[in-house]
């Protein structure tokens, strides 16, 4: 049994929020399944520590959707942070998601841990790239920081994750990725989203998570574009000072019709 306290979070992704509070997304009504989330969040509120947004977080890159996000984010009083993914608009995420709980920053420490966020985006693609600078960024980091247990996130998934249609748009250079990462140790995790789906992977020690979205669900190890019937969900985290940790999924009982028909992400 640990006795430390840890330092517990929410890791929340692919939110495909849109400037309309009413537009949907493949038949999904994505504000509405956000809002079932931060009802079950609201319930966690007093045991969460911070909220980490890995991308996505609209569905259109308009500042109205980053508005809609911070107004449903408010009433949680949660600290969040937050990377953009392939959807997002990364200026408009800057000048709006970056008022009372909600930060900008890229690099922080909660709870003996570090936390690094990295932008895996590429303008006008849906696969991932981190750019020579983030990559020297992230070492840098990774030096000034120290050996406290650390935890690194971007939006695009470094591992293909046997569905071809979406490993098609995972990230392009991860072995330059993992390069840094093998230089130090006491990076421990790695988050994503962009998968809409549970998935875990380990390498040279490094526990590689995704989380399932709080919207649609894709259908793992398919070939091609399904929908899953899963429910939304979000993943939870405890982090302990010695460098250990616990996570487990939550899904809310949001359901919607699909539109089985649909051939798009």
């Amino acid at each position: 049994m640990n006795q430390v306290s840890p330092l517990s979070i929410a890791q929340v992704t692919d939110i495909h929020l849109f400037a309309s509070e009413h537009h949907q997304m493949l038949g999904m009504p994505t504000t509405q399944s956000l809002q079932a989330v931060i009802e079950r969040l609201k319930k966690l509120r007093t045991e969460l520590d911070l909220l980490l947004l890995t991308g996505d977080l609209s569905g259109d890159g308009t500042p109205e959707s980053y508005e809609n996000l911070q107004n449903l984010l408010n009433p949680l009083q949660v600290p969040t942070y937050w990377l953009p993914g392939n959807h997002d608009c990364a200026i408009a995420m800057d000048d709006i998601l970056s008022i009372g709980m909600i930060s900008r920053r890229k690099s922080f420490q909660r709870g003996g841990w570090n936390f690094i966020l990295l932008n895996s985006s590429v303008p006008e693609c849906v696969h991932g790239y981190l750019t020579g600078n983030t990559l020297d960024w992230l070492d840098s980091e990774l030096k000034m920081l120290g050996n406290n247990p650390s935890v690194v996130a971007l939006h695009h998934p470094p591992f293909l994750v046997n569905s071809a249609w979406l490993d098609s748009s995972s990230l392009k250079n991860p072995q330059e990725f993992f390069a840094v990462l093998d230089r130090h140790p006491q990076v421990k995790l790695v988050l994503f989203g962009h998968v809409h789906q549970e998935f875990q992977h380990q390498r040279h020690g490094v526990d590689y998570l995704s989380t399932p979205s709080t919207c649609i669900q894709f259908q793992s190890n398919s070939p091609n574009f399904i929908l899953d019937q899963q429910f939304p969900g979000f993943r939870l985290l405890k982090l302990y000072p010695n460098g250990s940790w616990e996570t487990s999924v939550e899904r809310v009982p949001y359901g919607y019709p699909l539109e089985l028909a649909a051939t798009g992400a």
